[in-house]
């Protein structure tokens, strides 16, 4: 299990990873914003599809509260292309952590080294660039994301 390097307050590892589309997401390209980053560990899995599908069903509440929500996996760039159009996941941008192997999850203590894939795990990230939720989630459960809109909303509100 990844000791999880992340602390709430502190300012969050950037990184670089290609989309579905081979497009660049650049986390500080995003300051101003809140990200929401879905870790979870492999395509073609019935709960990492739920987790993904959730992302996707939700994108106008992100939108709503000024937050970027996107997902990320070791997959390469064609497995997640495909699985996106498996899912009809057209909004939501899924992140390849390919190479090197699982190199983001490892930044931030997630990386499982025995399976070769990240823990399940949400991290948001403020306008600020800084890290104000952190979670490691069971293996064969989604991530309740109605937690993660309540966080959100509560963080507006104040």
């Amino acid at each position: 299990m990844g000791n999880g390097r992340v602390n709430i307050g502190k300012e969050v590892y950037d990184f670089t990873l290609k989309d579905q589309n081979g497009k660049e997401f650049k986390l500080t390209d995003f300051a101003g914003k809140t990200v929401l980053i879905s870790f979870h560990p492999l395509a073609w899995t019935e709960v990492c599809a739920m987790q993904m599908k959730a992302l996707e069903e939700n994108k106008e509440t992100f939108d709503s509260l000024n937050t970027v929500a996107v997902g990320v996996s070791v997959d390469t760039v064609p497995s997640k292309r495909a699985w996106a159009e498996n899912l009809q996941i057209e909004n939501t941008r899924l992140l390849s952590d390919f190479w090197p192997h699982g190199g983001i999850a490892e930044l931030y203590g997630i990386f499982r080294e025995e399976e070769g894939f990240s823990e399940r795990a949400n991290v948001v990230v403020d306008e600020n660039e800084k890290v104000v939720f952190f979670k490691l989630y069971d293996m064969d459960k989604a991530p309740d994301l109605d937690e993660i809109i309540d966080f959100l909303k509560q963080r507006k509100k104040a």
